[in-house]
């Protein structure tokens, strides 16, 4: 049995500001396209049956910038539809729902995006999940995406509620790994990233 790989693709303007980005198509920052780059030295070497990426810009930008050759566009892969707090911060929210949780609460439907329940987030989660298991008898396999899509399908993969994926903060540019122990799934590796230069 094989190892799930998870990347997060790398910054844009809106991650760094804390926006919600869901169906906006927004491209990586330079600082993200550098992120992107330094996950390819972590991924040197290994081979994967199966490499999926969200088919928005950023997470394609990131498979190409690592050097993932082959990535096919996953559908279910793209990120949580935040619907009406599409480009919104979690702050800004809070100034007229200051109770208000994305995990349980989910989010209003908006002009452009209808929005998405956490349990909807879910679904796509385990849509993933069932088409790569026949890969992950074969060996490893790599799925670039996004934050919250990211984090949910941990949660799927574990066997917790969508919701539980708000126990697993992941960063831009980061690398994760899921593996086995004694049969159940793990968390083997989180929010990787290569080694700071050394200062001289």
């Amino acid at each position: 049995m094989g190892e799930l790989y998870l990347a997060r693709h790398g910054e844009t303007e809106w991650s760094r500001s804390g926006r919600h980005t869901g169906g906006t198509d927004l491209p990586l920052t330079p600082a993200g396209e550098a992120q992107a780059r330094s996950l390819a030295p972590l991924l040197a070497g290994r081979d994967f049956a199966l490499v999926l990426t969200s088919p928005l810009a950023r997470a394609r930008r990131t498979a190409e910038l690592a050097g993932l050759a082959g990535a096919e566009p996953e559908p279910d892969l793209r990120e949580w539809d935040y619907g009406a707090y599409e480009g919104v911060t979690t702050a800004d929210i809070h100034t007229t729902r200051p109770d208000w949780d994305l995990w349980t609460d989910g989010v209003p439907p908006g002009e452009e995006f209808p929005g998405e329940s956490p349990e909807q987030v879910g679904a796509r989660a385990d849509r993933v999940l069932a088409r790569i298991a026949g890969a992950l008898e074969q060996g490893d396999v790599m799925l670039v995406a996004h934050g919250h899509l990211l984090r949910v399908l941990t949660a799927r993969r574990l066997g917790l509620h969508p919701s539980h994926g708000r126990l697993f903060r992941l960063e831009t540019g980061t690398l994760s790994r899921l593996s086995l122990e004694h049969g159940s799934p793990v968390i083997a590796e989180w929010n990787t990233r290569p080694p700071a230069p050394a200062q001289d």
